[in-house]
């Protein structure tokens, strides 16, 4: 399908004007959290990375939950419901950020509700591409939503700098709850596309039996799943806690940062761009190599060294992750069941997001005890350890495209 039709099919344009919107907004929220924490008078690195910690265990108790919920419910309506109220909890954060004293309880209700809430928009969102088009478009049609949302991104991203240099970590908020707002309204005008099931006959917890037993049926989806918990894990704590504290401390604050941000950004557009002709026989066992740019990427943000560095570094990374992506979402949507998918990729996203909290949570102790340089490069060996176990089992080196 060429992509002029497949922007004709209905609805898809709405799809992707809406993850553009609400992606301008995950663009900004990296910079603009992280540097409105660190302002407050009691901001330090463990607190930021407890905060998004908590948003992440929410995230995992939700998941299972959340595919059940999703592919019995409709899965589009519940994408524009988390949405929607993602932005009001996130409003009501910004009117204390606005105060200049965030008690903690906030964080708390605010990071538990919207992980709760994108616990099932995850995997509700999975199960909408397929709902609009045929299964030989999909691969180009995940390609191009990634470079919609890419591009969003790399605005949000690049505004956030500006923004909050400006104006201020707290208005900067205020937009990103607000793009959430906009893509729900959108989302809701085509909610009938994945339709509720007319007669639920099955408890919830048949349905997430049924689930996990399809989950685990696709032993190349669990390797790979269970390594990149330990590869989350360190990225998060290099990416999320420990790049921001160096980047305030050795460059510029919030503008650096934006810069490493935006240069990720502008890698997943590039990745989407070759993602819609990227074809090998072997996709898990070439991403799971080129995983390595990961390693590399944490590696340069450790050590003292010009901006640049972190940003081409940053840069490759951003290529290969949008791939994977690409790839990734393309193998669920075309080997998974469609009646299963959301459980699935709920199962999926629990066992990846697994040790996320952990690897926010302990980044900033770990910085205090054995120093910065010392904890990120633990992280990026540990990237290199989870690449290697993955290759011995053959089910992900002769995982071929169909």
């Amino acid at each position: 399908m060429k992509l002029q039709e497949l922007l004709k099919e209905t609805y898809v344009g709405r799809f992707y004007f809406a993850r553009f919107v609400s992606n301008v907004g995950n663009g900004m929220a990296p910079v603009a959290l992280a540097f409105a924490v660190l302002d407050l008078p009691n901001g330090s690195a463990t607190l930021l990375g407890t905060i998004l910690g908590i948003n992440t265990v929410a995230l995992l108790v939700m998941f299972p939950f959340g595919g059940v919920i999703a592919d019995r419910y409709g899965r589009a309506k519940w994408i524009a419901y988390g949405d929607v109220l993602t932005a009001l909890l996130l409003f009501f954060q910004v009117s204390f950020f606005a105060t200049g004293n965030v008690p903690f309880w906030v964080f708390l209700i605010v990071n538990i509700g919207c992980g709760l809430l994108l616990g099932i928009w995850w995997p509700a969102f999975n199960g909408v591409l397929p709902a609009l088009l045929p299964n030989q478009a999909l691969q180009k049609a995940n390609a191009l939503n990634n470079m919609f949302s890419n591009t969003a991104l790399i605005i949000g991203a690049a505004l956030a700098g500006i923004l909050v240099s400006t104006f201020g970590s707290t208005f900067a908020l205020g937009v990103d709850a607000a793009t959430f707002l906009i893509a729900g309204v959108v989302v809701y005008t085509f909610k009938h596309v994945t339709s509720p099931m007319k007669v639920v006959e099955n408890t919830v917890l048949h349905d997430l039996k049924e689930g996990w037993r399809v989950f685990t049926s696709f032993r190349w989806l669990v390797v790979i799943d269970i390594c990149f918990a330990f590869i989350v894990m360190s990225w998060a704590a290099g990416e999320n806690v420990l790049g921001p504290l160096v980047a305030k401390e050795k460059f510029d604050g919030a503008k650096s940062w934006s810069l490493v941000l935006t240069a990720v950004s502008v890698g997943l557009i590039v990745g989407s761009v070759i993602a819609m002709r990227f074809h090998p026989k072997y996709p898990m066992f070439t991403m799971m190599c080129l995983t390595v740019f990961l390693a590399i990427y944490i590696w340069t943000i450790a050590h003292p060294q010009p901006l640049w560095v972190i940003i081409i570094a940053a840069f490759v990374w951003g290529i290969v992750f949008d791939l994977w992506k690409t790839i990734w979402d393309t193998a669920l949507q075309t080997r998974i069941p469609r009646e299963a998918l959301s459980r699935v990729a709920a199962y999926d996203g629990v066992i990846v997001m697994l040790f996320r909290p952990v690897g926010l949570a302990l980044a900033g102790p770990f910085a205090e005890k054995f120093g910065v340089e010392a904890t990120l490069n633990g992280a990026a060996l540990l990237v290199i350890i989870a690449i290697l176990f993955s290759l011995l089992f053959p089910e992900v080196r002769k995982f071929e495209r169909l």
